[in-house]
C-alpha cells in the first residue's frame, strides 16, 4: 500500500486491452501517475498481493489498491472529474455504463481468447511483447519459460480451437452491436466522448493496432489471424475505432 501523498501507481500488463482502458482514462484526464509493468503469468502474484485477486489492471490510489477496470475508472472519475467520462444526463449516463459493461463482458474476454489462440503458437511474435521494458534476467525467464507459460495461458483463458472459434463469433457480434449503437454524432452515448466509446475502442484495439498505442505491437499477425482482423478493421466499426484513437487518445502522462 502507498501513502496517500504518493502518485497513483498503475500495475499493468502493457499489451492488455483492459489495462489500455485504464491507461486511456488516466492519460485523457492528464493524471500524473507511475506505471509498473508486470510479466505475463507472474503478474497474478503481484495482483493477488495487492487486491486478493489475480488480475490486472490494479491502481494503487490514496493508499488503497483497486482491481477491475470499471471500478478503477469509477474511482478516477470521482477523483478527477474533468474531462468527464460519465455523461451528466442520467439516461445517457445509464446508457454509457450499460455499454461499458456489455463490451467488458461480451467483447473483452473473447477478443483476447481469439487473438491468443493464434499468437501463442508464434513465440517469436509474442515473447518481445511479454518482456518489453523488463531487465535482461526477466526477458531470459520469459524466453526459457515460454512453453510452460503458453500452456498455463491456454488453461487459465480456456483457449482451445472450439472456444477460439466461439470467441471469434462473439467478437464479430460485439462489432455488430457497436455499429448498431453508434448515434448520428458518431458517439455511443449522446454527443460527446464517454466511457462507452473509450471502452469499445480500447478493447477493440487489436483490430486496428493504432499508431498511438503506447507500447510495441505485433506488426503482422499470423496469416489466419491477420485475415480475420483485417475483415473487422475494414468494417465501419473498425474504421470508427481507428478514428476514435486518432481523435481522443492522448499521449501518456506517467511520471515514470
Amino acid at each position: 500500500m502507498s501513502p496517500a501523498n504518493e502518485l497513483p501507481v498503475l500495475w499493468q500488463l502493457q499489451i492488455s486491452h483492459f489495462n489500455e482502458k485504464v491507461r486511456w482514462a488516466l492519460d485523457l484526464k492528464r493524471v500524473p501517475h507511475r506505471r509498473r509493468s508486470l510479466l505475463v503469468g507472474w503478474h497474478a502474484i503481484a495482483a493477488r498481493r495487492l487486491t486478493g485477486r489475480d488480475t490486472t489492471p490494479v491502481l494503487t490510489l490514496d493508499g488503497r489498491s483497486i482491481s477491475d477496470s470499471t471500478a478503477i475508472i469509477a474511482a478516477i472519475e470521482d477523483r478527477w472529474p474533468a474531462p468527464p467520462l460519465y455523461p451528466a444526463d442520467p439516461e445517457l449516463r445509464a446508457r454509457a455504463l450499460a455499454l461499458e459493461e456489455f463490451f467488458d463482458e461480451q467483447l473483452g474476454p473473447h477478443i483476447r481468447r481469439a487473438v491468443y489462440h493464434e499468437l501463442l503458437d508464434h513465440p517469436a511474435l509474442v515473447i518481445p511483447l511479454f518482456s518489453h521494458d523488463q531487465p535482461p534476467v526477466l526477458r531470459a525467464l520469459v524466453r526459457g519459460g515460454f512453453p510452460i507459460l503458453s500452456r498455463a495461458m491456454r488453461r487459465v483463458l480456456a483457449i482451445s480451437p472450439q472456444t477460439a472459434l466461439d470467441s471469434r463469433a462473439r467478437t464479430v457480434a460485439a462489432m455488430d452491436r457497436l455499429e448498431a449503437e453508434l448515434g448520428p454524432s458518431g458517439y455511443l452515448a449522446g454527443d460527446a466522448f464517454s466511457i462507452a466509446d473509450l471502452t469499445a475502442a480500447a478493447l477493440f484495439y487489436p483490430v486496428v493496432r493504432p499508431a498511438n498505442f503506447p507500447y510495441p505491437l505485433v506488426a503482422q499477425a499470423p496469416p489466419d489471424a491477420q485475415e480475420w482482423l483485417d475483415s473487422l478493421a475494414d468494417r465501419p466499426g473498425g474504421r470508427w475505432v481507428a478514428d476514435i484513437y486518432a481523435r481522443h487518445r492522448p499521449g501518456p502522462e506517467p511520471t515514470s
